[in-house]
């Protein structure tokens, strides 16, 4: 990103070849790069403070309660955190670690959590009435994440955004007063208003094609119901296999639901015939028993089309993550790239 100065503990050093900031920006964030290189985003601080304004507004938080603030802050997610505090009139608490025990007894009013973080506050038996508000974004939450959640007496506001838009600007499907989303006829959706970011750093280019009309066009694709926002999966998560096209979020959410899977992923690989086929990658509730792949199958015959569901299955202990509680996807693809699991040839 061609950084003017270098600033560590004790020291700020001048760097040759760096470039300014532009006008109004005031911070850089990099894109999460869970499919891709990171990009810079440029935010100004009345984009920064739309945002938060809108948040606090949405959620009724009252001057003066306390924002913990457990992901990094290098990331929108948890910089949003400690800009909201700031304009709540309250110091922000920062855990550098997440602990699920130290997370419920920081004596916060609000939190944001990813998928991965509220699932580890519940199999700990942590308790969660004590927040206000748990911000819940990053990625999709698994079926009945957030229903677990709730029954342990937990607030759980689903959110949905990105660096771009700085962080979550839809709140259960409903935009943020002063924002506004649609889906265009590619069927991506479309975000604008104030919360939206200035451009990419140094590519003036990528920052033409991300805009439209005023409006910021995400990778995402997305539908309305009953009035609500619905987030169907990246269009770079599209699995074409057979000429046929497949959402892999779509996929991942079923194959979440079933009782033997605590984690799933889904992700396109090449094949000889289909051009990609369809891989189911899970964390399984019990290592002893992971479920079988006929199984995985069914269940995703019963809501999609017999080409939608996984040909190959790849257990594993864990979903690579990256720093913002992203799966991280290069990973999961170069990891399963050589993989030979269960596969079903039909």
């Amino acid at each position: 990103m061609r950084p003017t100065h270098l600033v560590t503990p004790g020291e700020v050093r001048a760097l040759p070849g760096g470039v300014p900031a532009g006008d109004g920006v005031a911070v850089i964030i990099a894109t999460s790069g869970s499919t891709g290189t990171p990009k810079g985003v440029e935010l100004t601080a009345s984009a920064l403070t739309a945002s938060a304004t809108a948040s606090l507004a949405r959620l009724g938080a009252s001057p003066g309660e306390r924002w913990l603030c457990c992901l990094p802050p290098s990331h929108v997610s948890g910089l949003q955190v400690l800009v909201r505090a700031t304009l709540g009139g309250s110091e922000p608490l920062v855990h550098e670690r997440f602990d699920p025990e130290a997370v419920a007894a920081s004596g916060a009013g609000h939190v944001s959590l990813v998928p991965t973080q509220l699932r580890r506050m519940l199999d700990a038996g942590a308790d969660l009435s004590g927040f206000r508000t748990i911000l819940l974004g990053g990625a999709a939450a698994p079926p009945g994440l957030v229903e677990a959640a709730r029954r342990a007496g937990a607030r759980v506001v689903g959110t949905y955004g990105m660096s771009e838009t700085c962080g979550g600007c839809v709140y259960d499907g409903v935009p943020l007063d002063g924002v506004r989303a649609d889906v265009g006829p590619d069927g991506r959706i479309r975000v604008a208003g104030p919360v939206l970011f200035s451009g990419y750093r140094l590519r003036p280019d990528l920052t033409a094609a991300a805009l439209d009309g005023g409006r910021f066009v995400t990778s995402d694709l997305g539908t309305f119901q009953e009035g609500r926002l619905r987030v169907l999966g990246r269009v770079d998560d599209v699995i074409n296999t057979g000429g046929r096209k497949v959402l892999a979020g779509t996929v991942a959410g079923l194959l979440a639901g079933h009782p033997g899977v605590r984690e799933a992923v889904v992700v396109g690989r090449p094949h000889p015939q289909w051009g990609q086929e369809v891989v189911a990658v899970v964390v399984a509730a019990d290592p002893a028993a992971p479920p079988p792949l006929a199984e995985l199958r069914s269940l995703v015959k019963t809501r999609l089309p017999g080409y939608a569901a996984p040909r190959a299955l790849a257990v594993v202990d864990r979903l690579p993550l990256l720093p913002n509680g992203k799966h991280d996807l290069v990973a999961i693809r170069d990891e399963i790239s050589g993989f030979v699991g269960t596969s079903d040839p039909s």
